[in-house]
């Protein structure tokens, strides 16, 4: 019964936290390439300062991971800390805050292997 408790209870933990790896460079030197960053379903709003996880509105297959720098109401900007290697608000505008699916909730971690 214990076992099946635990079963449970981890399937309802992985519906609201996840590690997700980091690809790219435009979140350096925040976020390496290759590092685990654990996330956390949204449930509050998207704060100036959060590092968001959203799907690329140009890409819907495609995740992006993001620094909300400003609001405007329900709209954010978001940006990544390496802008020169960074595809962002900048390229598809302001978007909006509903639209954020995970909120960076852990540091990366550092030299784990995630294959």
């Amino acid at each position: 019964m214990r076992r099946l408790a635990f079963t449970v209870v981890a399937r309802l933990l992985r519906l609201f936290i996840r590690r997700i790896k980091v690809e790219g460079n435009s979140m350096v030197p925040t976020y390496l390439p290759g590092e685990l960053v654990t996330v956390i379903r949204r449930w509050r709003p998207v704060r100036v300062g959060d590092v968001v996880v959203l799907r690329d509105p140009r890409d819907p297959t495609r995740w992006l991971l993001k620094r909300c720098v400003a609001r405007q109401g329900a709209m954010i900007d978001v940006r990544g800390d390496n802008a020169s290697m960074s595809t962002d608000s900048r390229d598809f505008g302001l978007v909006r805050g509903s639209r954020v699916r995970y909120l960076v909730w852990a540091a990366p971690v550092k030299g784990d292997n995630p294959e």
